[in-house]
């Protein structure tokens, strides 16, 4: 379904863009004003507060905040596989205050799925403007510690043993944490079982740590808490070889050869946004991205930033959509 601005507004979202940064006190529409930024800058997430995703975007909006010399505000909108904070972030003024920085899963949602909205996955330039790339990471698998599961080739002999029985928490079904388990289970020919959880790790740790799920995946920044304190074991990480300060952390190419998952982040503005505000939000992305405090936060999660045209960007998007489509496609056919 094409994303469509008027479509989009219903349910209030405009309006709830309008008073996010007012404490819910509806305002008047801003008069034009001189040279943009001139007033703070919003950006949606589709991510809980706590998750990778949100990481991100606090450690990115603190660096443009600077640039911009402007308050970066952060709308949280998770459900709906990310269709909320799609629907939000388009139906937003198209002036550049509103931007858009979703996570992979909002564009490889699987279109109708169950608890997926149905405007998803989103498509670009069809529905939103590209401006820049953000970042690429890995996704990290951890067991519950009554799982008694130490490593992935543990994971594997459990899950060969006892098929269907080993359960993992995923922010949603067609979302890059079940996609990861579904070529896991692809590559080890193994069953899993799906326990989807909209509001990430943050949601599912209890039962994570409890026991009543086995397993959990997220990008580093949305675990580390919970495995340093004990919450959740760190199993292995999805990027092709082990990653600098994180060493000690196994991959599970070292088990499953060649395998490799990652997640990335783009920044995205509504359709119809200025071009020459598009150009700047790249050019201001491109500055905060070489910052050095931005790096090295970034590293410690797993993550690495790369610089791409609003261009590249699209081309980078649609290519990681083709990838993944046949798998999508398979897991929509068994949903059936």
């Amino acid at each position: 379904m094409v994303i469509r601005r008027r479509d989009l507004a219903l349910g209030g979202a405009a309006a709830l863009l309008a008073c996010a940064a007012t404490g819910g006190v509806r305002v008047a529409p801003a008069r034009a004003q001189g040279a943009w930024p001139d007033r703070p800058v919003r950006i949606v997430v589709d991510s809980a507060v706590g998750s990778a995703n949100d990481f991100t975007a606090r450690t990115l909006a603190d660096k443009l905040g600077k640039v911009w010399g402007q308050q970066v505000i952060i709308l949280n909108q998770p459900g709906a596989g990310g269709g909320i904070s799609a629907r939000a972030a388009a139906s937003a003024p198209a002036d550049g205050y509103t931007l858009y920085l979703p996570a992979t899963s909002v564009f490889l949602a699987l279109h109708g799925g169950p608890g997926v909205a149905p405007n998803l996955p989103i498509e670009l330039p069809r529905d939103f403007a590209a401006i820049g790339f953000v970042l690429q990471q890995p996704i990290f698998i951890a067991a519950s510690p009554k799982a008694g599961i130490n490593s992935i080739p543990e994971l594997i002999a459990r899950a060969k043993a006892k098929p269907g029985e080993l359960s993992y928490a995923s922010t949603g079904r067609g979302r890059l944490t079940h996609l990861t388990m579904e070529l896991l289970q692809d590559r080890a020919q193994v069953k899993l079982r799906l326990v989807p959880y909209p509001g990430g790790p943050a949601q599912a740790m209890g039962d994570v740590t409890s026991g009543r799920v086995d397993l959990v995946l997220d990008a580093y920044a949305g675990l580390i808490g919970s495995t340093q304190g004990g919450l959740a074991k760190m199993l292995a990480a999805t990027s092709e070889r082990r990653l600098p300060g994180l060493e000690s952390i196994p991959t599970v190419a070292e088990t499953l050869p060649g395998f490799f998952v990652g997640a990335w982040n783009v920044m995205l503005a509504p359709v119809g946004t200025p071009d020459a505000i598009i150009r700047k939000v790249n050019a201001d992305l491109r500055v905060a991205l070489e910052d050095k405090d931005l790096l090295a936060k970034f590293a410690a999660n797993g993550a690495f930033t790369q610089y791409m045209t609003p261009e590249a960007t699209i081309a980078f998007t649609q290519s990681q959509q083709a990838t993944w489509r046949p798998i999508l496609q398979r897991i929509a056919r068994e949903a059936q």
